[in-house]
């Protein structure tokens, strides 16, 4: 991504940065709570805090850094729960004087990609940074607008982002070893196909394993699956095969039986079943093509991980790549959460502030974000 401007590109472009007035399209999508009186506060700033290398590189050259990002999905409409107040709050105990903009969806004209929108945003602006990696695989007005109209560069997040996703796509180290999990193979079919051609396996848990165990022939009771996507995971299977590749399926795996009551099953689950995490003797295998590769990339967690229930594997592979000498990637989303909630998150060498561009910039190598940036 050389041909992708960074920060000093922007600066031997403008010059002088100080006084310049710099909108940073950041990606402060943070979980809130909310308290008995309406009051909401972040819970997890970890967005927000991996924004500041950017902000504080603008404000040490003395420019005025005016962030800007969207929250939730209030579609168009000024909802309170999504207000950035309590965001704005937080942003100004880590980056005192630094602007924040109000939700940016709550204009119809971001998602749409409307140019009038555009023009409100980049008024009175004299440069625009995207450092909103979570966001770039959207083609949003404040996204791969303000690029056509004002000096621009990627920030250091989105740098860190970029470089660290295309040396696991461009410059693998093997084994190399994707785990992916989560409810939906029709959300990961792309990335799934352009991995085959790069890692040495693939380990599936999550619900998506079912529509697996259907491809197979295997009885799944009332699990979760997409029937759909049972031939095109036949395909898969197939091809991985043609290519020598392994897709590694659980051999076990957990959930509740007919009556509801918590059970164990192995690889086929009887009428009435629903399975919600890989079994123990699955974890303990994923684990072990974990900890013998080189490099991992992790998207999607093992199972329902947030009832106690049913996170035993998640928090195993989460174990696991703290553990393995690996260099290690956590795709996001979910999987990300899951690390924060087991305390490992500062045990892995990268993990990704957004979940789907994550995916997207695995599967294609590039983002629309990056693309605006590119052809200013």
């Amino acid at each position: 991504m050389g041909d992708v401007p960074r920060l000093e590109d922007l600066e031997r472009e403008i010059g002088d940065l100080s006084g310049s007035r710099v909108l940073v399209r950041t990606d402060f999508n943070v979980p809130l709570s909310h308290d008995d009186h309406g009051k909401s506060t972040v819970t997890d700033d970890f967005r927000i805090r991996a924004a500041l290398p950017t902000i504080e590189w603008l404000t040490e050259r003395g420019a005025q850094v005016v962030t800007a990002s969207h929250l939730g999905r209030p579609k168009g409409q000024e909802k309170p729960e999504f207000s950035m107040a309590p965001v704005r709050e937080r942003l100004a105990e880590l980056a005192p004087g630094v602007e924040l903009l109000e939700n940016l969806r709550f204009d119809p004209g971001e998602t749409a990609n409307d140019p009038e929108f555009v023009e409100e945003l980049v008024d009175g602006i004299d440069a625009y940074v995207n450092d909103a990696f979570g966001a770039s695989h959207r083609a949003h007005a404040s996204i791969v607008g303000p690029p056509k109209r004002v000096p621009c560069a990627m920030g250091r997040l989105l740098e860190t982002e970029v470089d660290v996703l295309l040396g696991l796509r461009d410059r693998p180290k093997h084994p190399f070893v994707a785990v992916l999990g989560g409810a939906k193979i029709s959300d990961k079919l792309g990335v799934i196909e352009a991995l085959l051609d790069r890692v040495d396996a693939i380990v599936i848990g999550g619900a998506m394993c079912f529509t697996f165990f259907a491809a197979r022939g295997s009885s799944i009771g009332d699990s979760l699956h997409e029937p759909e996507m049972i031939e095109t995971c036949a395909e898969l299977l197939a091809k991985a095969e043609r290519l020598g590749k392994v897709i590694h399926l659980p051999d076990d795996v957990v959930g509740t039986d007919s009556s509801g009551e918590f059970a164990q099953f192995g690889s086929r689950l009887p009428d009435g079943a629903t399975g919600y995490d890989i079994g123990p003797g699955s974890a303990a295998a994923f684990s072990d093509v974990v900890m013998d590769a080189r490099m991992v990339f992790w998207n999607g967690p093992m199972g329902m991980f947030e009832d106690s229930r049913f996170e035993s594997g998640t928090r195993t592979i989460a174990q696991a790549m703290a553990d393995t000498k690996a260099f290690t990637v956590v795709g996001g989303g979910d999987s990300a959460a899951a690390l924060a909630q087991f305390h490992l998150d500062d045990e892995v060498d990268h993990v990704s502030t957004g979940g789907g561009a994550s995916l997207e910039l695995l599967e294609t190598g590039d983002l629309p974000g990056l693309a605006a940036l590119r052809s200013a």
